[in-house]
């Protein structure tokens, strides 16, 4: 029954009211699971993607930089929540400062729904340091460590 009820407040959450990103470069469809300091989104893959159309045409695979992204989107949602369950307001965008140790131990295919789970590992100042793990078929396909900081907006 809880979890039925979260689903609910998560389906209400507009991304798009959380974070910058806007199609074709919105890289999550659902929050999944928010708790302590950690988010799970998903995104399915569309065969239709303008990218597969010179990605590999014959055996297309979606660009590793790209499942990165959907990594660092989920980390920006998750620091949105954050500071939205503090009663703090965004002060600026989510932009990316460092990336460190990505893994791809998998490919992502035409059709796969791919599952993103970042947990926030410290907050210094203005910073977030951040672990994503990147999922296909429930095996890690993507593994990165990245930080994040707020930039103003015009």
């Amino acid at each position: 029954m809880l979890m039925e009820a979260f689903r609910q407040a998560m389906h209400d959450i507009k991304i798009t009211d959380l974070i910058p990103h806007r199609p074709p470069f919105l890289w999550v469809d659902t929050i999944v699971e928010f708790a302590d300091s950690t988010l799970i989104t998903e995104k399915t893959i569309s065969e239709n993607l303008e990218v597969f159309k010179g990605h590999y045409p014959d055996h297309p695979i979606l660009p590793g930089v790209l499942l990165c992204e959907g990594l660092f989107q989920t980390g920006a949602l998750l620091i949105a929540l954050l500071q939205k369950d503090s009663g703090q307001v965004l002060d600026g965008v989510p932009v990316l400062t460092r990336i460190e140790g990505v893994k791809f131990k998998r490919s992502v295919y035409p059709g796969n729904t791919i599952w993103m789970k970042v947990t926030l590992k410290e907050k210094i100042g203005g910073a977030w340091f951040l672990k994503g793990t990147l999922r296909v078929n429930n095996k890690v396909a993507v593994q990165a460590n990245f930080a994040c900081t707020l930039a103003p907006t015009k």
